[in-house]
């Protein structure tokens, strides 16, 4: 007789999902850079090469850590983590 699948941890859940976020985040901020890198070219002829990448980096990067932090809030709140920080400190633990 076949044994049931494992039911996975609550914390293994999140991760995964968290991932499978993140990767979709990860396409979306080079989709964006691609875009400003396209924009920021196309409005100078004088253009050096170390500005479109710096100009890639620093928009790639700044839509993945914003929009990363974003998912770890939504992922937090959902979790159910907010409401026992917002409790604040026990009676017992001034003790």
């Amino acid at each position: 007789m076949p044994e049931p699948d494992p039911i996975s941890s609550p914390r293994h859940a999140t991760l995964r999902r968290f991932w499978q976020i993140f990767r979709l985040l990860a396409l979306l901020s080079i989709v964006i850079a691609a875009i400003a890198v396209f924009i920021v070219a196309r409005g100078e002829s004088g253009l050096h090469v170390h500005m479109l990448v710096a100009t890639a980096l620093g928009v790639g990067l700044t839509v993945l850590l914003g929009t990363g932090l974003m998912t770890l809030v939504f992922l937090s709140s959902s979790g159910g983590h907010d409401e026992d920080a917002a409790r604040g400190p026990r009676e017992d633990d001034h003790q």
